[in-house]
């Protein structure tokens, strides 16, 4: 704006007043923009909810038996297509039946998520499962494309196999809740936006590299409250330099976690090695405040026995876990939860 501009300190001043009119303007209509896409979106919910609702209701008067009920839902679709354009496909009518089927409370479903959020859920048969990725879409904010990679790489049951009865229950009701170093582990991590091929030869490096180019895939499936720090992080010991392939903080239990990672199976000596840098992190790097450092060595296989052996006396927070570079059969990862929740009653 050259009518702001000049020599005098009352044209600056003009001119610093009129960039923050400019900055106000422009905050209010991003705010209200914000706020009349939130309201669509609430009208869209409620709406979608409300057609499953006539739907159901319609059924259970007795007006439709239920060898009709799939003419009903395209006949229906026909009809509303005709009158109210797109948005009323047999498939999109399916799923709102579906919405009041699973959220027969209107007040427990979220407005927080979209529409697209809520058909990636109902595509989840098993009401367990689809509460986890319920809770925790809403937590992690995560977008639609996060969702349904989360779904398809069944974060559900590889979470879920790492805890108890009790603890399986809980991951349907409150979603995943960080409050441990064991909490961040998976097993298996699936690693497949890689773009690694299983039986290609690789080395470590090029592992690294991989994640290294899809970070934000690779924050996403360590979990919450990582944030990157440092790649092969050099530890100057003895004379000697030793380097840890990747070095993260976790926000929420404010301590380092640092990986290294293996392309073949994990042995004793990564277990030694990694211990090695989690003492040097504790006395050479960690703040005072900082919670004591995690180390997780992740490698493509493991053998029970040895880890067990290799990991007793350690008194750091030192794990072992798989990675896979192809999505877990979900079929087998749900039969392994079956055997965990049918081991006694819950």
């Amino acid at each position: 704006m050259e009518q702001f501009e000049g020599d005098t300190n009352n044209g600056v001043v003009i001119k610093k007043e009129y960039d923050v009119l400019v900055r106000k303007i422009d905050s209010l209509w991003t705010n209200a923009k914000s706020r009349a896409a939130s309201a669509v979106n609430t009208e869209l919910l409620d709406a979608n909810w409300e057609t499953g609702k006539y739907i159901v209701e319609f059924e259970q008067q007795g007006n439709v038996r239920a060898e009709y009920g799939k003419k009903l839902i395209i006949q229906l679709a026909k009809d509303l297509t005709a009158r109210r354009g797109r948005g009323f496909s047999r498939s999109n009518i399916i799923y709102m039946r579906k919405f009041y089927l699973c959220f027969p409370k209107g007040e427990t479903m979220s407005h927080l998520l979209t529409w697209s959020h809520y058909f990636e859920l109902l595509k989840c048969e098993d009401e367990m499962e689809r509460q986890f990725y319920f809770q925790e879409a809403i937590t992690q904010k995560w977008k639609v494309r996060e969702l349904r990679r989360q779904i398809k790489s069944s974060l559900f049951h590889r979470i879920a196999l790492s805890s108890d009865k009790k603890g399986v229950l809980e991951l349907s009701r409150q979603g995943h809740t960080v409050m441990t170093a064991e909490d961040i582990i998976h097993d298996p991590f699936v690693l497949e936006f890689t773009g690694l091929e299983k039986k290609r030869r690789y080395k470590e490096s090029d592992l690294e590299k991989a994640l290294l180019d899809n970070m934000e895939k690779f924050l996403l499936e360590l979990g919450r409250g990582f944030a990157f720090y440092g790649r092969q992080y050099v530890m100057p010991i003895g004379g000697r330099q030793f380097k840890v392939d990747l070095v993260f903080y976790n926000c929420i239990l404010k301590c380092y976690v640092l990986l290294d990672l293996k392309r073949n199976e994990i042995t004793h000596h990564d277990i030694g090695q990694m211990n090695l840098y989690l003492n040097y992190f504790k006395t050479e790097v960690c703040m005072p405040d900082d919670n004591p450092p995690i180390g997780i060595v992740l490698g493509s296989r493991r053998d029970e026995v040895l880890m067990e052996y290799a990991l007793e006396g350690i008194t750091n927070q030192l794990f072992t876990a798989r990675y896979q570079l192809y999505l877990p059969r979900k079929e087998e990862l749900q039969a392994q939860l079956d055997r965990l929740l049918n081991e006694t009653e819950i």
